[in-house]
């Protein structure tokens, strides 16, 4: 019985560094970039766009699917560095210990 007192606590102690972590996640910011800084996309944690910068270089009005194309590598990049970032702190707040195949936070 001892064990699954102990248990219980730490899925408590758990659910609640999880609450905390998705609370993080919406002040967590960071910067996608495409064609060498000419079009950046900031995102929060929460996988929220929050900003896109485009430098005058990168508007063309005669070629508006390069800038669109820029704008969606940018997006991703974002994307990229955010999943990276959230999955590196599950596996901290894990204690290493590898999620299920398909599982991802946040939730």
């Amino acid at each position: 019985m001892k064990n699954i007192g102990q248990l219980m606590k730490q899925a408590q102690q758990m659910q609640t560094r999880m609450a905390e972590m998705q609370a993080k996640l919406g002040e967590i910011e960071m910067t996608g970039q495409s064609g060498g800084g000419m079009v950046s996309a900031i995102m929060n944690g929460k996988g929220e766009l929050r900003k896109i910068t485009l430098d005058k270089a990168a508007v063309d009005p005669d070629d508006i699917e390069i800038l669109e194309d820029l704008i969606i590598a940018a997006v991703a990049d974002a994307k990229g560095k955010i999943e990276s970032y959230v999955a590196g702190e599950t596996q901290k707040l894990m204690g290493g210990m590898p999620m299920p195949p398909g599982m991802k936070l946040p939730f």
